[in-house]
């Protein structure tokens, strides 16, 4: 073993004790760190310089060696559960927590996210091609949490159970306007138009989202429009106001304008909902490698970087509920899809694009299993009493308990 190779043994000897790692250094030494079996993984380091940058830039080097495979492994959601278990900052090599800490330091600037760069951060990731979506996503291409609500749910069940129970919390009733902010591929949309009488302006950042949101509206006679625009320059008002899946690529230093827009828009007896990504710890920083080749300026706030904004902003949150393990499921439908259709990915990319695409589902799956993740459903009003004041409707939209103040 080398100096690196050593100073890698040293971390990991140190940072496994949940699960077992099986490492195969590229001199051929083989060691295996952890004490229990509760998972079993395995990584075999095929280049003489991975193990260097595994020291030196340890999460961001792990993404860009598997994906051109410096590193390698039978089970890659099992090796990344593993080295998820066992995070910590004070594992880490010491290269590694400071470039953390500096890069914690600058995060408000890195996630600027100003109209310019919001515009081309969506066409890197939603103006892939339509076919690769399709491919992998439900046939409605819902591209966010789905809600398991019932055991052995399909995917497509799942996320027609979401859309549902969004527009329950909603309270729709025929001829509302809603608008739908990040509105993707239209699905939530046409669901509230066809299945609840809704009005639906959505508004989204790609191209290919609005033509097809569009051309689906039309085909099924909707009231429903999608629009090539930014939430920051819309200008109308709203009965109802959803989001789902965007707040995510909205950047911490521009929540109090996204709070503050929802406020402007929102009728004065309306309510609005965010579903998102949120993690459930104090902030951080997110993936360095997602960000840089999956979802530039993309950033799962933490509980506490959110409610203040939304206080600040003048919203009254009637609501908060948190799905654990639902992210984690539909990640791992998604990543059986993709690998269903391995051939046709490969064709219209390349094998180091399916690598990539892989490493960010399976990746992403074993975070909200094993790291500091869920997805949060944010209920918000201009005043308490405009929603009922039980749950119940939710599971049952004829029984809606209302309460008005005594003055």
């Amino acid at each position: 073993m080398d100096f690196w190779e050593r100073m890698l043994d040293q971390t990991l000897s140190r940072m496994i004790t949940e699960g077992t790692l099986d490492v195969t250094y590229f001199s051929g030494t083989r060691k295996s760190y952890g004490r229990n079996t509760r998972v079993q993984a395995d990584m075999r380091l095929r280049d003489d310089r991975i193990a260097r940058a595994l020291c030196l830039r340890s999460e961001m080097a792990l993404g860009e060696g598997y994906v051109d495979g410096q590193i390698e492994t039978d089970d890659l959601f099992a090796m990344q559960s593993v080295l998820l278990m066992n995070k910590g900052m004070d594992n880490l090599p010491l290269p590694a927590r400071i470039l953390f800490r500096m890069q914690f330091a600058a995060r408000r600037f890195i996630q600027a996210n100003t109209p310019v760069s919001a515009r081309r951060n969506a066409a890197h990731h939603y103006d892939l091609t339509d076919e690769l979506f399709a491919l992998f996503l439900d046939e409605d291409r819902q591209y966010t949490c789905a809600y398991f609500s019932e055991p052995g749910m399909t995917l497509e069940e799942a996320q027609t159970a979401k859309r549902h129970h969004i527009a329950r919390k909603l309270l729709i009733e025929p001829g509302m306007r809603v608008l739908d902010i990040g509105c993707g591929w239209g699905g939530m949309g046409r669901t509230l138009a066809r299945d609840y009488g809704a009005k639906v302006t959505g508004i989204t950042l790609s191209v290919n989202q609005a033509e097809y949101a569009n051309a689906r509206a039309k085909d099924e006679g909707l009231d429903a429009v999608y629009h090539l625009l930014d939430y920051r320059k819309m200008q109308d008002s709203f009965d109802r106001i959803v989001t789902v899946g965007m707040l995510e690529h909205v950047g911490l230093p521009q929540f109090k304008n996204y709070f503050g827009q929802v406020k402007t828009l929102l009728k004065p007896d309306g309510v609005a909902l965010t579903h998102c990504v949120m993690r459930n710890t104090p902030p951080s920083l997110p993936s360095g490698w997602l960000v840089k080749y999956v979802f530039p300026g993309g950033y799962a706030p933490a509980l506490s970087e959110v409610m203040p904004v939304m206080e600040k902003a003048g919203l009254k949150i009637t609501d908060m509920e948190i799905w654990r393990g639902h992210y984690a499921k539909t990640l791992h439908e998604w990543a059986a899809r993709t690998k269903a259709n391995a051939k046709r990915i490969v064709e219209m990319h390349d094998e180091k694009f399916l690598r990539m695409w892989l490493y960010y589902l399976e990746g992403a799956e074993a975070i909200f299993y094993y790291g500091d993740q869920c997805n949060f459903q944010l209920q918000m009003a201009h005043n308490i009493f405009d929603v009922p004041v039980t749950r119940d409707y939710m599971a049952d939209a004829t029984d809606i308990r209302m309460m008005e103040p005594p003055f």
